[in-house]
């Protein structure tokens, strides 16, 4: 019991303090707990296979074939209108229909991509609703979120009955209609960040004083590097020796690395400079096709740097420029690590939107087309043989793990998925990181920590406090999903949530879905969910933007959905 008490107190704290990889992080406390004798491997294979996970990994395959269709682009295309409420009507029915079926993160891709198009409306008035009203949309079946479908295999795994595809229908809506009202409330307070699509400020980007640079041994107001028009030279990095701030008198001199934040479509400015190189200009690929992507929560680039991963040669592209959520970034671009969320701009080559890899690494914010289009065949069979097999689990006797693995046996014999871009999309992370939490889930279940969590609440509350209990439950969940990912928070709580139930001798299913909802209440941080983080970036937003936004809706979530979850199923 104290082994497992230490580990899951060490994961939160990593989780919360360390930048390392959330995977890494989650495996390590699996290894602590199978070394020391917590859980063994009967219990690891058990959860590798767990139908659960099966189902949601068959799902995440399964939407591939859903993201290249013409649906979503052709729903995305329906969006936007001239009048904003229309907009933001239009937008809240595509993304609570989608999400409540499809993967959260690409239904935000491809309607976030749209947006950003718009002439009408700044895309930062409608960002933020889109990722709310997606969060909103995988609360409404079983398949909505990952959460929903590892809290339904862990109540499997307890002996409890499996939960029905439409057994989060009837809070969902509930909070669909709830929040939705008051994201259309809030969305006047939205910040409107203009319409073009690379931001004036936000922008890092760097070049290089070559050795026989007419600029060198002249300072920079003689060289005119401060009359520069929408650019602003920020810091100088010479050798390893960082100068911030530059002032007008610093001399120029052999090899400096010159720090510019701004608008970056003035960034040829600096190719008028003699001598000066700017970082993507290395590559000869500075022209007029500047490309603008935000790095995927999948991308293999996430925690390393610029230079290490050989970017030109995996991309045919070279970063030109980089933004992080409004942050001050400081030293040189090639050694900036990349993280999620950032927004790159790429001076993409000719092979650029032909490269296979792109759709797992970035999403791309313009117009032009990464793959070649579907067939009307191939459409009706991506898009009719979903419905199917998503019908088929609800009314025949076969389960999803039967009916997803036929769709995608014929979506790769009609050409519509291949075997490539299953293993390179192929959620390996999401796999570790929920196989490790249900280990871990296990660990602090069956090591009787939490029940004597649970014991010691019930002595300190007493045995007429249900209701506190079951908020307390919501709560602490809500917190916990702020530091890990949501299911993750799921899994853990989960066990607390039924050792409540028993102590308290009352029906399980009202702990249970106040763990399950409490874990999809990311509306507050934008590092909370990753779709809220995908829009940051995109929309331009601050931290502050999150919070002024985030916090009625929360309320409003919390308020509703612990009053709605006793009424639909009863203690």
């Amino acid at each position: 019991m104290l082994i497992t008490a230490c580990v899951i107190v060490g994961l939160l704290l990593f989780l919360s303090l360390s930048s390392a990889r959330i995977s890494l992080v989650f495996l390590f406390a699996v290894a602590v707990l199978y070394v020391s004798g917590q859980v063994d491997q009967t219990v690891i294979l058990g959860n590798i296979t767990n139908s659960s996970v099966v189902t949601l990994l068959l799902l995440m395959v399964a939407s591939q074939a859903l993201e290249r269709s013409h649906l979503l682009p052709w729903l995305s295309s329906k969006l936007l209108r001239t009048q904003y409420r229309w907009t933001l009507f239009n937008l809240a029915g595509v993304s609570v229909l989608s999400s409540a079926v499809l993967n959260n993160t690409a239904v935000v891709a491809t309607l976030m991509g749209a947006l950003t198009k718009g002439r009408d409306h700044p895309p930062s008035r409608l960002l933020i609703p889109l990722s709310y009203f997606a969060i909103l949309g995988g609360t409404l079946t079983l398949i909505g979120t990952s959460t929903n479908l590892v809290v339904n295999g862990l109540i499997e795994e307890q002996g409890y009955p499996a939960l029905g595809f439409f057994t989060f229908l009837p809070v969902g809506l509930a909070l669909v209609v709830t929040c939705g009202a008051t994201i259309f409330l809030i969305s006047q307070r939205l910040p409107s960040n203009g319409y073009h699509a690379f931001s004036p400020e936000a922008f890092f980007l760097d070049a290089e004083v070559t050795a026989d640079s007419k600029l060198i041994g002249k300072t920079v107001r003689q060289n005119k590097l401060r009359a520069l028009e929408g650019l602003f030279l920020a810091e100088i990095v010479r050798g390893r020796r960082l100068i911030s701030p530059v002032t007008p008198e610093t001399v120029i001199e052999a090899g400096d690395k010159l720090i510019f934040t701004g608008n970056v479509c003035e960034v040829k400015q600096l190719s008028t400079f003699d001598g000066l190189v700017v970082f993507a200009e290395q590559d000869r690929l500075l022209n007029d096709n500047l490309v603008e992507v935000i790095v995927s929560p999948e991308s293999v680039l996430i925690n390393k740097t610029i230079k290490r991963v050989n970017f030109r040669s995996r991309f045919d592209a070279a970063v030109v420029a980089i933004s992080r959520n409004g942050e001050a970034l400081s030293g040189k671009l090639g050694e900036q690590v990349i993280a999620t969320g950032d927004k790159l701009v790429l001076a993409a080559g000719a092979d650029f939107h032909s490269r296979t890899n792109l759709s797992r690494n970035f999403f791309i914010l313009n117009d032009k087309k990464i793959r070649e289009p579907f067939s009307s065949w191939q459409n009706v069979v991506a898009v009719f043989g979903f419905a199917c097999a998503v019908l088929g689990s609800v009314v025949s006797p076969l389960n999803l793990i039967d009916t997803l693995s036929l769709y995608i046996l014929v979506c790769v014999m009609s050409g519509v998925i291949d075997g490539s871009s299953i293993r390179r999309r192929f959620p390996f992370e999401l796999w570790m990181v929920l196989v490790s939490a249900l280990t871990i889930a296990y660990a602090f279940s069956h090591s009787g920590l939490a029940a004597a969590i649970t014991g010691w609440l019930f002595a300190g509350l007493g045995d007429s406090s249900v209701m506190l209990a079951y908020i307390g439950l919501f709560l602490i969940t809500v917190v916990l999903t702020e530091a890990m990912t949501n299911s993750a928070a799921a899994a853990i709580m989960l066990p607390m949530a039924l050792a409540f139930a028993q102590i308290y001798q009352v029906n399980y299913m009202p702990m249970v879905m106040a763990v399950t909802y409490a874990a999809s209440a990311s509306f507050i941080s934008p590092y909370g969910y990753q779709t809220n983080l995908m829009v940051m970036n995109a929309g331009n937003y601050r931290f502050g933007d999150f919070i002024r936004a985030g916090w009625p809706v929360s309320l409003v979530y919390c308020v509703v959905a612990l009053s709605a979850i006793p009424v639909f199923f009863p203690f």
